[in-house]
């Protein structure tokens, strides 16, 4: 069958079957009727007919009025003006139907029958229907040949027909049951000899086109445009807007369906013409509507773009205004040679924009998607870019747009050096549209990195392109920088993604780096525990002789002794460590870069750092003693930024020991400490030290690890450690009222007391109170097994704390400021009253 647009079943009833027969038929499909149909696919393949009308879209706002006349009027197959036969005084309604004119049936009751009668003068022509909904109890109707034969039915709103041979048909209109009352109104269109047919002119297709506003009628079948396109043409198809949900088919020369009009899409005229499209409003409402059909192939009516240099663009600048969501324009582009080229949006303009780039034929050949950086024009010719508006809020969009070759070097800057002592390079951007080029030069299997860095907030992109402008490292890798496939001149394609509107010169830096045999990069010696490590100084690497494999401490800070993360690299630039620790796999020389993998930040020459290699393994560290409580704290400091101190505790594996500090050593005066065992390994952090016991675990000798805290790279240092686990070894804490005296200062800010399994309860209270002096304490109560029961409480002048223990005996340990004071300290049962 060739017929399209057919919206109901063609089933073939038994002859001379009554209309009357069809009640239940429609009373089954009343609840369908008001649901509508399913949505129909973004396309029809060819040779098919729709099986039904497309489902109604909501109602879009009325299109802009066209401008100027895109169509050019005909007539064919009217048979004239007739009016429905409807007997004086009766209800029934029913007569001759004129294609193309709206029947109004003001009442259809119970079991009347409306019979209706229409002529077609071609075979196989297909009936546009459109039934409306009118008030009361919907429709339906069947139609009938001239033997009484049912041809087809349909229900309320857009429906279509497949007759058969010329002739005469009848149309049944009845209500779906035998009571109740409802009105309609009735018009049927002809696609084979439709009513009249406007004619679109070539110029409609042009995207300068403002395209054709008309309306729908209400009640209306469908309004009918022919026209004529090269084949294989490519047609933009654009939503006609207006209110309810207009749409409708493209058909070919031989009435099969091609395209759907309704929304956003492409067409291609694969078939022969003429062509013809009949547009109607699905629920039968009036509608006002704008048509628009811009040819993409042999696209007219763009405006240039011109290809842009690289650098400032000048006037190689296109552009267009786009107002409402889904309307699209285009440029006009046109390549000298085959080639990459970049897409240049504002980044601000582009979040609104989709665009795509058509060959001359209509072939799409990139798209935003998958080229944001890089578009392969396969020739030179004539290409059309086409740009469509996504902003859902319907702001006005103005934008510009620079197409840039990237096989070219127009504009590009003088050539850069990739040495790592040069100083950053500052690059400008004066257009919003702006790309600019940096060449150099580099060797196959050279790793290069490129960091770019705005010079205020913005976002830079950066990447590399060969001489032919065909990007390189396009493949994600956890590696970092680029290994150059060929010997040649290589450019870095960058640009400022935000341009504000009071913009006129942002500025951003760049560093192209070599991380393989990288040259310039000043040489450091391992360092020394307890020493200072070299003046901070410039250059963002450093280069690394190591004489035996093994794991190194690495650590970089600033010249305020604030870390900076630093990453080292081998010789052929591939990563060895990005921390702290750092195993080097052999001697040779390496590579420490600071944020050798931040491609978004840029560290120029003048920022100073500085970083001591150390061996993991602490060796070379002062003796402490554990009893710090009894003896004079350890005084230390740091010379420069990024010194390690070293101390080595007295203590066996499995002990649990505490760092000691007087109460008002804070800032530069606690340094960041950590514990680690003879392998080099941490085992404790200040927070174990301080707030719990430090447990010490993997092989002795256990080395205290000291640095200056971040903003201090010089400071001085006085503490102490005490072993807490097994039985006590402080002096015995009395009961009694009168309990222990302590005296505290500079060189004697911890006290150490125990109070054995004997003399005290379950759960005790212990009392510090300062007799003289200056200064406040805190205290902490731990067991036998080094476990810190009570504590650390806050510091106090004086305070009274309860704490249930476990059997056995326990250590109290009071920290006071190092300054001169007396405290007296107590314990009693704390299920007993206070004296």
């Amino acid at each position: 069958m060739d017929a399209t647009l057919s919206a109901c079943p063609n089933s073939r009833a038994r002859r001379g079957r009554s209309p009357l027969s069809l009640l239940a038929v429609l009373a089954a499909t009343a609840a369908a009727v008001l649901i509508g149909p399913a949505p129909a696919s973004a396309t029809t393949p060819a040779g098919t007919t729709l099986a039904s009308p497309s489902a109604p879209a909501p109602a879009s706002a009325p299109a802009e009025q066209a401008t100027a006349p895109a169509t050019a009027k005909s007539t064919a197959g009217s048979t004239g003006p007739a009016s429905p036969k409807v007997a004086a005084g009766s209800r029934t309604c029913g007569g001759k139907l004129t294609f193309g004119k709206v029947e109004t049936c003001p009442s259809i009751v119970d079991e009347q029958q409306n019979i209706w009668t229409v002529t077609t003068t071609a075979d196989q022509d297909v009936l546009v229907t459109q039934l409306t909904r009118g008030t009361g109890t919907f429709v339906g109707a069947q139609v009938t040949d001239s033997s009484g034969e049912t041809v087809c039915y349909f229900w309320v709103d857009a429906g279509t027909c497949q007759l058969g041979p010329a002739g005469t048909y009848r149309i049944t209109v009845t209500l779906p049951y035998p009571t109740g009352s409802g009105n309609y109104t009735l018009a049927v269109e002809s696609t084979r000899t439709p009513s009249e047919c406007d004619r679109l002119v070539d110029g409609f297709f042009s995207f300068a086109s403002p395209g054709i506003t008309d309306t729908l009628p209400a009640g209306a079948a469908a309004h009918c445009y022919k026209f004529d396109q090269p084949v294989n043409s490519v047609l933009r198809l654009a939503d006609p807007g207006g209110a309810g949900d207009v749409q409708g088919q493209i058909l070919d020369g031989q009435y099969q369906a091609l395209c759907e009009v309704r929304d956003a899409r492409e067409c291609t005229l694969s078939r022969p013409g003429p062509y013809r499209l009949l547009l109607r409003e699905y629920y039968g409402g009036e509608s006002t509507y704008t048509l628009r059909m811009p040819r993409i192939s042999q696209a007219a009516g763009c405006a240039a773009a011109p290809m842009a240099p690289f650098g400032a663009p000048g006037a190689a600048v296109g552009g267009g205004k786009l107002v409402q969501r889904d309307e699209v324009t285009c440029n006009a582009l046109t390549a000298a040679a085959a080639g990459p080229v970049l897409v240049r949006f504002n980044q601000l303009q582009d979040q609104f924009l989709w665009w795509s780039v058509y060959d001359s034929a209509g072939r799409q050949v990139c798209d935003e998607y998958a080229n944001a950086r890089s578009c392969p024009l396969p020739a030179a010719g004539a290409y059309t870019l086409l740009v469509q508006n996504q902003n859902d809020f319907g702001t006005e969009i103005d934008y510009q747009v620079a197409v840039t070759p990237l096989g070219g070097d127009v504009g590009c800057a003088t050539a850069t050096g990739t040495a790592w002592e040069q100083a950053a390079l500052v690059l400008h951007q004066i257009s919003q549209v702006q790309t600019n080029c940096q060449p150099f030069q580099g060797v196959a299997g050279d790793r290069v990195i490129t960091y770019t860095a705005p010079d205020r907030y913005n976002e830079a992109a950066a990447w590399l392109v060969d001489e032919s402008g065909v990007e390189v490292c396009t493949d994600w890798s956890e590696q970092d920088g680029c290994v150059l496939p060929t010997t040649g001149t290589f450019r870095v394609i960058s640009y400022l993604r935000t341009w504000a509107a009071e913009s006129t010169d942002l500025t951003y830096r760049m560093q192209v780096r070599r991380l393989s045999d990288a040259v310039g990069c000043p040489a450091i010696a391992l360092g020394d525990y307890n020493a200072a490590p070299a003046d901070p100084a410039g250059i963002r690497c450093r280069t690394l002789d190591v004489p035996a494999a093994g794991v190194y401490r690495v650590r970089a800070v600033d010249a305020s002794n604030y870390r900076q993360y630093a990453t080292v690299y081998d010789a052929a630039g591939l990563k060895v460590c990005t921390d702290i620790w750092c195993e080097i796999p052999a001697a040779g020389k390496y590579t420490l870069v600071l944020q050798g993998g931040a491609t978004g930040t840029v560290i120029d020459n003048d920022f100073r750092y500085a970083v001591a290699p150390l061996p993991w393994r602490p060796s070379g560290c002062t003796p402490v003693s554990d009893t710090g409580w009894r003896d004079a704290p350890q005084r230390g400091g740091f010379q420069a930024a990024g010194q390690y101190n070293c101390l080595q505790l007295p203590s066996p594996t499995g002990a649990r020991v505490v760092e000691l500090l007087a109460g008002d050593a804070i800032g530069a005066a606690s340094p960041e400490i950590s514990v680690v065992n003879a392998d080099g390994d941490q085992v404790c952090d200040y927070s174990s030290l301080r707030q719990y016991t430090c447990e010490l675990t993997g092989a002795a000798p256990f080395s205290v690890l000291l640095n200056a805290i971040g903003g201090s790279p010089t400071a001085s240092y006085a503490l102490g450690f005490a072993r807490v686990d097994g039985p006590p070894v402080c002096p015995v804490l009395p009961s009694g009222a009168t309990g222990a005296t302590a005296t505290t200062g500079a060189d004697h800010f911890a006290v150490c007391l125990s109070v054995p399994a004997a003399e005290r309860a379950a759960r005790e209270s212990f009392t510090w109170s300062r007799t003289s002096g200056t200064g406040d304490a805190r205290m902490s109560v731990i067991d036998g097994q080094g476990i810190r029961y009570c504590g650390p409480t806050g510091y106090a002048v004086e305070r009274t704390i309860s704490c249930t223990l476990p059997a056995g005996p326990v250590t109290v340990l009071l920290e006071a400021d190092g300054v001169d004071a007396t405290y007296q300290l107590t314990h009693r049962d704390a299920s007993l009253p206070a004296a």
